[in-house]
């Protein structure tokens, strides 16, 4: 056996030995995949039950918003309502009503001024202090 001979079988000895280390990597990184492929299948499973509910869970929710619309819409016309009585009450019942206030808070006065002035008293208003 010469030394190039030799050296060739240290070569693929060497080379050997490198392929079953890099094997051993290789052999576990496989079944890594093969896990995970596992687990993505099992989460493509878990997620049709998943989406279906959600989709219920939507549809309720639109219709509930679908309801709360119309109430909206409801109370509105409802406070449209009211403003438009109010402004009517204040329009016809408002006038009246200040002017009978007034008509008679000012009877009122007058009786107690003629009442001041038959009993000799000057009467007692706005520009007359007390001393």
């Amino acid at each position: 056996m010469s030394a190039g001979q030799i050296a060739a079988l240290i070569a693929a000895g060497a080379f050997v030995l490198l392929v079953i280390l890099l094997a051993i990597p290789l052999i576990k990184l496989g079944r890594t995949l093969d896990e995970a492929t596992i687990a993505i299948r099992k989460a493509h499973e878990g997620t049709d039950p998943l989406l279906i509910g959600a989709n219920d869970t939507l549809t309720h929710v639109n219709t509930q918003l679908e309801r709360v619309d119309g109430i909206t819409s409801n109370a509105a016309a409802v406070s449209g309502n009211v403003s438009a009585l109010s402004s009517v009450f204040t329009a016809t019942l408002g006038g009246p009503l200040v002017k009978t206030a007034a008509l008679s808070y000012g009877i009122s006065k007058a009786i107690k001024a003629r009442r001041a002035k038959k009993a000799g008293k000057a009467p007692r208003g706005k520009g007359s202090k007390k001393r």
